[in-house]
């Protein structure tokens, strides 16, 4: 479990809490900032409004996607070198036909679809069509569930503003009653208030989150594309191990280097 958003949203609510009752009120201020109105016409309007920006498939999909930012993106960029490695130095000594039974005990599908389509033999050109189209798909259906999260970051500030203008609207029309200014324009500045909380406390950090997991995964799977192309090129797997390390930065490329032992394979 990759825990900094929850520590981060967790940290950051209790951060807002401690200013609203670091004045002299105490606890007492929470009520301040509770008013069912600006709750319905902030929270219930942005999520309408960002329900109309999308299928309702994606949607729901949208809404259930929160828990993705507690879950890491399955393995890393070094494994999945290593692992393109050891593939190499097996097509090296047995032939590509070996890397069928080597696939077998792979959980990646992506890698293990790549790995059948070059023992099949097909053409190196249509083996990265394939694998590119598939990347697009999954990029593109990622980008659906990233603009869900930005979309609604978007509406959140805009729909507080509406509730702001409504509040200040009804304000104005009952200035004959000077004491009752205070407390209307304190509501009405409660919807900006929810607004701000709807794009920096969730759904930007969200939408940012899930941004970072799709570049991740993505990056590991061009990895994937690329050795396995090289491996169906006859390439040398210390050749393909230094052309692949260029997706790592330079102290992860030592590590890497360290872990395998300085490369794989005899020219």
């Amino acid at each position: 479990m990759d825990i900094a958003s929850l520590i981060g949203m967790v940290a950051g609510f209790g951060l807002m809490i401690f200013g609203m009752v670091s004045g002299e009120q105490g606890f007492g201020a929470l009520g301040n900032f509770f008013d069912i109105p600006s709750v319905i016409i902030t929270i219930g309007g942005s999520i309408c409004g960002t329900m109309a920006s999308n299928t309702l498939p994606d949607f729901i999909n949208g809404l259930t996607s929160i828990g993705l930012v507690l879950k890491p993106v399955s393995g890393d960029v070094g494994q999945t070198i290593s692992s393109i490695i050891d593939l190499s130095n097996v097509a090296r000594k047995e032939g590509l036909l070996a890397l069928e039974e080597a696939a077998s005990n792979l959980e990646d599908e992506f890698l293990k679809k790549g790995i059948m389509l070059v023992v099949d033999g097909t053409d190196p050109e249509l083996v990265r069509g394939i694998l590119e189209t598939d990347l697009a798909c999954i990029e593109t259906r990622h980008g659906v569930v990233i603009g869900f999260w930005t979309k609604w970051a978007e509406l959140g500030p805009a729909w507080g503003m509406i509730g702001t203008l409504i509040g200040l609207i009804n304000m104005l029309k009952n200035l004959s009653d000077p004491s009752s200014i205070g407390p209307n324009m304190a509501v009405a500045l409660v919807t900006t208030f929810y607004g701000s909380v709807i794009a920096n406390w969730l759904c930007g950090p969200t939408a940012a989150k899930l941004s970072r997991n799709n570049d991740t995964e993505i990056m590991m799977k061009e990895v994937i594309v690329e050795g396995l192309l090289s491996i169906q090129a006859g390439e040398n797997p210390r050749v393909i191990e230094e052309k692949l390390k260029s997706f790592l930065a330079p102290k992860q490329r030592a590590s890497l280097s360290e872990d395998s032992g300085g490369g794989g394979g005899e020219g």
